[in-house]
């Protein structure tokens, strides 16, 4: 059983000659960081027990709307799911096996992409559509959450 020695100097990332470090240690940092791999793995674990891939997505936000957009190439508007539940918004579906040659492949069985809808978001009227492959989900803001200009007087 080998015991665990203690290591003399300073990690080599710190070595700014002479045994001095070259910058100050940030566990704020290191610990952010990990906060975020942590993350992304309980992502991955829920996801995995209900799909079998997630579909790239982006958001953005515009003065009048959020746009969501996810590449599904291959499908049809009937094989794809977009649901409003409470403030969250889910796309799923399933894509069944397809195989061409001895090469190209694609994924195949249950996704789903999920986000969570800003609190200005009017969920009454979000709308989507699918061209090229790519879905585009439009969630307009209330009238409240849209930004306007205030004129300065004097």
């Amino acid at each position: 059983m080998a015991i665990p020695a203690r290591r003399h100097g300073v990690p080599a990332q710190w070595s700014g000659g002479a045994g001095m470090p070259a910058r100050s240690w940030d566990p704020f940092t290191e610990f952010q960081q990990l906060w975020d791999q942590m993350g992304r793995l309980f992502e991955q674990g829920v996801e995995a027990e209900t799909a079998a891939w997630r579909p790239v997505a982006e958001t953005e936000e515009t003065v009048e709307e959020y746009l969501v957009r996810a590449e599904l190439p291959g499908l049809q508007r009937d094989e794809i799911n977009v649901e409003v539940d409470g403030n969250e918004l889910r796309v799923s579906g399933e894509i069944t096996e397809e195989e061409r040659g001895h090469r190209l492949k694609r994924r195949t069985g249950a996704f789903v992409y999920r986000t969570i809808l800003p609190s200005d978001a009017d969920l009454d009227k979000v709308g989507c559509e699918l061209h090229d492959g790519v879905l585009t989900v439009h969630v307009p803001k209330t009238e409240q959450g849209r930004s306007r200009r205030i004129a300065i007087k004097g």
